[in-house]
Protein backbone atom coordinates (compact mmCIF):
# COMPACT_ATOMS: atom_id res chain seq x y z
CA UNK A 1 0.00 0.00 0.00
CA UNK A 2 0.85 3.58 -0.89
CA UNK A 3 0.03 6.42 1.54
CA UNK A 4 0.46 10.09 1.15
CA UNK A 5 -0.85 12.56 3.97
CA UNK A 6 -1.34 16.54 2.31
CA UNK A 7 -2.86 19.00 4.63
CA UNK A 8 -4.64 22.15 4.03
CA UNK A 9 -6.55 24.93 5.92
CA UNK A 10 -10.43 25.36 4.51
CA UNK A 11 -10.22 28.86 2.91
CA UNK A 12 -13.41 30.85 2.96
CA UNK A 13 -14.19 30.43 -0.50
CA UNK A 14 -14.84 27.03 0.06
CA UNK A 15 -17.85 27.29 2.23
CA UNK A 16 -21.22 28.37 1.97
CA UNK A 17 -23.24 31.16 3.80
CA UNK A 18 -23.13 28.91 6.69
CA UNK A 19 -19.54 28.44 6.68
CA UNK A 20 -19.57 24.87 5.91
CA UNK A 21 -17.56 23.32 2.93
CA UNK A 22 -19.22 22.85 -0.41
CA UNK A 23 -19.23 19.19 -1.27
CA UNK A 24 -17.62 19.70 -4.39
CA UNK A 25 -14.83 21.10 -2.56
CA UNK A 26 -13.89 17.50 -1.37
CA UNK A 27 -13.36 16.29 -5.00
CA UNK A 28 -10.74 18.92 -5.13
CA UNK A 29 -8.86 18.21 -2.15
CA UNK A 30 -9.02 14.34 -3.67
CA UNK A 31 -7.24 15.90 -6.48
CA UNK A 32 -4.65 17.87 -4.14
CA UNK A 33 -4.07 14.52 -2.76
CA UNK A 34 -3.06 12.51 -5.60
CA UNK A 35 -1.08 15.25 -7.20
CA UNK A 36 0.98 15.21 -3.87
CA UNK A 37 1.12 11.50 -3.88
CA UNK A 38 2.63 11.44 -7.32
CA UNK A 39 5.18 14.37 -6.89
CA UNK A 40 6.13 13.06 -3.39
CA UNK A 41 6.90 9.96 -4.81
CA UNK A 42 9.29 11.09 -7.83
CA UNK A 43 6.86 10.90 -10.61
CA UNK A 44 4.85 14.62 -11.30
CA UNK A 45 1.53 14.10 -13.23
CA UNK A 46 2.77 16.97 -15.59
CA UNK A 47 5.77 14.45 -16.38
CA UNK A 48 3.50 11.52 -17.23
CA UNK A 49 1.29 14.28 -18.98
CA UNK A 50 4.15 15.61 -21.36
CA UNK A 51 5.52 11.95 -21.66
CA UNK A 52 1.82 11.53 -23.68
CA UNK A 53 -0.15 9.77 -20.84
CA UNK A 54 -3.26 10.72 -18.81
CA UNK A 55 -5.04 9.48 -15.97
CA UNK A 56 -8.76 10.52 -16.59
CA UNK A 57 -11.03 10.08 -13.86
CA UNK A 58 -13.46 7.30 -15.15
CA UNK A 59 -15.63 7.08 -11.45
CA UNK A 60 -15.51 9.11 -8.21
CA UNK A 61 -17.53 8.63 -5.00
CA UNK A 62 -17.64 10.70 -1.95
CA UNK A 63 -19.16 9.79 1.77
CA UNK A 64 -19.71 12.78 3.90
CA UNK A 65 -19.25 11.75 7.25
CA UNK A 66 -18.97 15.54 9.06
CA UNK A 67 -18.72 19.27 7.91
CA UNK A 68 -15.88 20.91 7.79
CA UNK A 69 -15.58 24.50 8.20
CA UNK A 70 -14.10 27.71 7.14
CA UNK A 71 -10.47 27.89 8.74
CA UNK A 72 -10.21 24.19 9.78
CA UNK A 73 -7.24 22.35 9.31
CA UNK A 74 -7.30 19.16 7.24
CA UNK A 75 -5.20 15.90 6.30
CA UNK A 76 -6.12 14.72 3.14
CA UNK A 77 -4.47 10.67 3.55
CA UNK A 78 -4.84 9.30 -0.23
CA UNK A 79 -3.95 5.65 -0.28
CA UNK A 80 -3.08 3.35 -3.18
CA UNK A 81 -4.17 -0.42 -1.88
CA UNK A 82 -3.56 -2.22 -5.51
CA UNK A 83 -0.96 -2.75 -7.78
CA UNK A 84 -1.75 0.19 -10.52
CA UNK A 85 -2.72 -2.11 -13.77
CA UNK A 86 -4.74 -0.30 -17.04
CA UNK A 87 -6.27 1.38 -13.77
CA UNK A 88 -5.68 3.08 -10.80
CA UNK A 89 -7.80 3.49 -7.81
CA UNK A 90 -7.16 6.05 -4.66
CA UNK A 91 -8.64 6.47 -1.94
CA UNK A 92 -9.29 9.27 0.21
CA UNK A 93 -9.77 10.00 4.02
CA UNK A 94 -10.35 13.71 5.07
CA UNK A 95 -9.97 14.32 8.32
CA UNK A 96 -9.92 17.26 10.70
CA UNK A 97 -7.00 18.18 13.58
CA UNK A 98 -8.75 16.12 16.17
CA UNK A 99 -8.44 13.17 14.12
CA UNK A 100 -12.29 13.05 13.32
CA UNK A 101 -12.97 11.27 10.13
CA UNK A 102 -15.26 13.77 7.66
CA UNK A 103 -15.34 12.32 4.54
CA UNK A 104 -13.81 9.08 2.45
CA UNK A 105 -14.26 8.44 -0.97
CA UNK A 106 -12.03 7.44 -4.07
CA UNK A 107 -11.62 7.73 -7.58
CA UNK A 108 -10.48 5.14 -10.50
CA UNK A 109 -8.10 6.47 -13.18
CA UNK A 110 -7.31 4.92 -16.59
CA UNK A 111 -4.31 5.12 -18.25
CA UNK A 112 -4.60 6.82 -21.58
CA UNK A 113 -2.71 8.05 -24.54
CA UNK A 114 -3.82 12.12 -25.88
CA UNK A 115 -5.85 9.74 -28.48
CA UNK A 116 -8.41 8.36 -25.77
CA UNK A 117 -6.74 4.38 -26.06
CA UNK A 118 -6.00 2.57 -23.24
CA UNK A 119 -1.97 2.34 -22.01
CA UNK A 120 -0.38 0.56 -19.54
CA UNK A 121 1.28 2.43 -16.46
CA UNK A 122 4.83 3.96 -18.05
CA UNK A 123 7.50 2.25 -16.62
CA UNK A 124 8.62 4.94 -14.03
CA UNK A 125 4.94 4.73 -12.98
CA UNK A 126 5.93 0.99 -12.41
CA UNK A 127 8.87 1.35 -10.98
CA UNK A 128 7.88 3.92 -8.40
CA UNK A 129 5.31 1.64 -7.15
CA UNK A 130 6.32 -1.62 -7.75
CA UNK A 131 8.29 -1.93 -3.83
CA UNK A 132 4.72 -1.27 -2.20
CA UNK A 133 3.43 -4.32 -3.86
CA UNK A 134 3.76 -8.01 -4.43
CA UNK A 135 2.57 -9.58 -7.84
Amino acid sequence: MVEHKTQLRVRFAETDQMGVVYYANYFVWFEVGRTNLLRDAGLPYRVMEENGVLLPVISANCTYIKSARYDDLLTIITRIHEKPRARVRLDYTVQNESGDKLAEGFTVHSFMRRNGRPVRPPEAFQAIMAPYFKD
